[in-house]
């Protein structure tokens, strides 16, 4: 992304999906003044995140971009040398050199390194963009297990696979050579990256996925809902996050990361670089990370770059520091929220959010052998989250649940249960999304997102059990 052999169709940063006022992902919860850290790896390090960014071998001279990257992050991504051209230059030599320099200055300066990519329709090297078929997903296969392999115990995450799925409104996948090798390719791609690592996080990375209501987004999400129902090695998905004015964050990011979260893996914010200046560009890079600290399972993020000379798209000026290493409002901005807080990360489980009871909490109603309690989660300017509690009286086998909400509230996201709605929309009815039996005393728990449109009434909640 660096390179100009990196490049994206027009419709990458053409994609409108609507702007993302800052006020509208506030994060309710802080963290002590006395905790502030004063880098970014510092203060993303209090909610047991990492802050990282991409590192070009040909920069590790640079006295000044070096010294920038090594005390304000702490996860490393290789532009481009540990890519299949870079490291599989002709078929069966691999050449690690490049690669090699970037993973030995982060681990030598105590850093993390996140691997990018293994297999991918762009920048393979030539003889690979000659092959097809059988010989092709081969050729893939072993480069897939060869690179991960040499690097076996030095990677915190690899992007297995990236850019797989097409822009447009099909939602399918993007028409490649790898592609039509068979449309199991990505998940044999993974459990190769498995068989050759079994410690490293596996990730599927994408552009132009962070609109919820985006069709490509859903058939990303569609396939990693399907890969965790069989078993296929996945543990995280990557959100690219190039933005500019023609393609701005959309104001449903934090409900694309929680829903994905909520499938059982890490979300990261891979590739992070915003065009603009100034407090517009600032307020935009707090969003981001606003919404990565609304989701337990948001682990990271990493920026496309150090300075803005130094990015793949220097003329849109999109990082947090300028061509002279000078710290910009935008990093301002990031430092504050950061130290701002969210949610905590230590073994986050995002399946069974946990309550957050407070002395005002409604009392529990319920029928039958079971009662639901409400709970007020976090809040933001437009919307809020809730959590209900089941609890059995004596044993049940199942539960129904209902939450209604006032017009003009609407429900938005949900977790942790199959949802329907009545024909209103104000009430939604949830069932668990497995067994729903419950052993005297044991509880369960299922979350939600109310667009509040200016009314704060929590909802009503009851039980049913069978």
């Amino acid at each position: 992304m660096t390179t100009p052999r990196h490049t994206y169709g027009r419709g990458r940063l053409a994609a409108a999906f609507g702007g993302l006022a800052a006020a509208t992902l506030a994060v309710a919860i802080a963290v002590p003044a006395a905790a502030a850290g004063s880098t970014l790896q510092a203060a993303a390090s209090e909610s047991g995140r990492y802050f990282g960014t991409a590192i070009a071998a040909s920069r590790l001279g640079d006295g000044t971009y070096t010294s920038i990257a090594n005390r304000e992050f702490n996860m490393i991504t290789a532009e481009n040398e540990m890519k299949m051209d870079a490291t599989e230059p002709s078929r069966g030599q691999f050449s690690y050199s490049s690669g090699d320099r970037i993973v030995n200055w982060a681990r030598q300066n105590g850093k993390q390194v996140r691997g990018h990519a293994l297999a991918w329709h762009s920048q393979q090297p030539g003889w690979m963009q000659n092959l097809s078929g059988t010989d092709l997903r081969n050729a893939m296969l072993n480069h897939v297990t060869q690179v991960a392999s040499y690097y076996k115990g030095k990677i915190y995450a690899w992007d297995v696979v990236n850019e797989a799925f097409a822009d447009g409104s099909s939602g399918g996948r993007r028409d490649s050579n790898l592609q039509r090798t068979g449309n199991d390719w990505i998940e044999a791609a993974f459990r190769a990256a498995r068989a050759a690592d079994p410690n490293a996080k596996l990730c599927y990375n994408d552009y132009n996925t962070d609109n919820w209501s985006h069709a490509k987004t859903q058939g990303v999400y569609n396939m990693v809902r399907d890969f965790k129902s069989r078993g296929v090695p996945i543990d995280c998905v990557g959100f690219q996050a190039h933005f500019n004015s023609g393609n701005p964050v959309p104001s449903n990011y934090d409900v694309t990361l929680r829903n994905f979260a909520a499938l059982g893996v890490d979300v990261q914010i891979t590739e992070l670089d915003i065009e603009g200046s100034g407090s517009s560009q600032a307020q935009q890079y707090q969003g981001v990370v606003q919404a990565c600290l609304s989701v337990a399972r948001c682990t990271g993020i990493t920026v496309w770059g150090v300075r803005d000379s130094d990015s793949w798209r220097a003329s849109g000026t999109p990082l947090l520091f300028d061509g002279s290493g000078n710290k910009k409002a935008a990093y301002t901005s990031v430092l504050n929220q950061l130290n701002a807080g969210g949610t905590t990360n230590p073994n986050p489980n995002p399946t069974t959010p946990v309550p957050t009871p407070t002395t005002t909490t409604p009392p529990p109603t319920g029928g039958g052998s079971c009662t639901a309690t409400y709970s007020e989660g976090q809040k933001w300017g437009d919307r809020f989250n809730g959590t209900v509690t089941i609890r059995a009286n004596g044993n049940i086998s199942g539960w129904t649940s209902t939450v209604t909400v006032r017009s003009p509230q609407k429900i938005i996201a949900t977790w942790s249960g199959s949802p329907s709605w009545d024909s209103s929309g104000n009430v939604m009815t949830m069932r668990p999304s497995g067994s729903g039996a419950l052993s005297s005393g044991q509880t369960t728990s299922f979350g939600f997102t109310v667009q509040h449109n200016g009314t704060w009434t929590w909802p009503s909640v009851t039980c049913a059990a069978s």
